[in-house]
């Protein structure tokens, strides 16, 4: 990506003496065919400036933005700016504000940048974005950041499937559980027989049948590989520190489906903005950051030592691990696979629990907060939390029906970490 910005400091000089409009930024964008290597598997995809690490652009509030996006796949193409306030003309929503960039074409996005904070871009053409096209805008604001940090850095997530989107839509079409890898057996109504008795457990079957869905489906699809600003846990990206630095960190969710539980054991987080906006900064132990949502946090390692950045994904199928540190090379953290978690049969729905907006998840919308109820499983055990008693299963049901279920240990189902280093 070029960006031609060499007489900048002199037109901010001739602007603030003559009162000329505001400063402008140059910035090139070319979207290419590339190779994704996600250290589990290798796939083709779609990429910014030829990389599966996602492009940053960085703007000043108050310039008038010029991005020319050459687009060099066979196919249609176009970018929107998730969050920016601009001429609709600017949006980039084919068919709509725009008749998108064809093959070969370059196309010339302007518009003035009225707002500071952390942002994303991405493909509204297709399933280009699943398959790798998005990107990160950080926009410095005019007075400079509200609350100060020594490291900056852009923490941009996402899933990674095997199979292209183009492809999961096919066979999602075709049968709703084709990605479903925990298809109930006999041996499971056998298991459950004995647990709870042949009566209910056949009861539970019919329900399950009548609703013709099944309690492992928590999600549409399972598989992805869990990628931190292109990275995988295997790939290892890394944020370098010194003790007692401030460390500010961008995250920013680009996934299809995912939604991630954030955390740094050992280290608090102190969110200072939300989709770009500043607001009263607020020290948490976690957050869940939703599908495109953005959140600014501050941290401040104080030892000379790795830090892992966990996110604890709300699907069973995978880990991820990055880290911050005192410089490369000191180690990985230790994960483990989160175990297979069920749907609850009480109304509200296979996709809210797993996204944990209502029901016995934890989260913004959540009934049961974080702190208040987070059960260990067991495979004959009990968990009791003031009124409520649920028995769990082998497969974590009780009375109350199939519930989700998060372990205390200290490692929760993590999708993805990274490591801070000092250095």
């Amino acid at each position: 990506m070029k960006h031609t910005n060499f007489l900048r400091p002199l037109a901010v000089m001739l602007g603030l003496a003559l009162g000329a409009p505001a400063q402008a930024g140059t910035y090139d964008i070319t979207v290419d065919k590339i190779r994704i290597d996600t250290g589990t598997f290798k796939k083709k995809g779609i990429g910014y400036n030829g990389s599966q690490t996602p492009t940053i652009l960085n703007f000043q509030e108050g310039e008038d933005v010029v991005i020319r996006v050459k687009n060099n796949l066979r196919e249609s193409t176009s970018i929107h700016w998730h969050g920016l306030i601009l001429p609709f003309q600017q949006d980039g929503v084919p068919g709509i504000s725009f008749n998108g960039i064809k093959p070969g074409e370059t196309f010339t996005y302007r518009f003035p940048i009225e707002q500071a904070g952390t942002y994303w871009f991405h493909s509204h053409s297709g399933f280009q974005e699943p398959d790798g096209a998005y990107g990160a805008i950080v926009i410095a604001p005019k007075g400079g950041e509200t609350v100060h940090a020594d490291r900056d850095y852009v923490v941009q997530l996402t899933d990674k499937h095997p199979h292209s989107g183009s492809r999961i839509f096919r066979n999602l079409k075709s049968s709703a559980d084709y990605y479903n890898r925990a298809q109930r057996t006999a041996q499971d109504l056998i298991e459950d027989a004995g647990a709870i008795g042949l009566k209910a457990a056949l009861e539970n079957r019919k329900m399950w049948g009548a609703m013709r869905m099944m309690p492992t489906d928590i999600e549409d699809v399972q598989g992805f590989t869990p990628l931190i600003n292109g990275a995988s846990t295997h790939q290892n990206w890394t944020g370098i520190f010194k003790p007692g630095e401030k460390v500010r960190l961008r995250l920013i969710n680009s996934s299809a489906t995912t939604y991630f539980d954030v955390r740094l054991p050992g280290l608090k987080m102190t969110v200072v903005q939300a989709d770009g906006n500043d607001v009263k900064p607020v020290a948490v132990d976690e957050l869940r950051i939703a599908v495109a949502e953005t959140y600014d946090v501050i941290v401040q390692p104080r030892e000379a030592k790795a830090y892992s950045i966990i996110g604890g994904k709300r699907r069973p199928d995978g880990n991820g691990a990055r880290h911050l540190g005192p410089g490369r090379g000191y180690g990985r953290p230790i994960l483990q696979n989160a175990a297979q978690t069920f749907a609850h049969h009480g109304g509200y729905g296979r996709h809210d629990v797993w996204h944990g907006s209502c029901g016995y998840g934890h989260g913004r919308f959540g009934y049961v907060g974080h702190g208040s109820f987070r059960p260990r499983h067991e495979r004959h055990g009990h968990v009791r939390d003031g009124s409520f008693r649920t028995r769990y299963g082998r497969h974590g049901y009780g009375r109350h029906g199939y519930v989700r279920w998060y372990s205390s240990g200290s490692v929760r189902g993590c999708n993805w970490c990274r490591i801070l280093c000092t250095g």
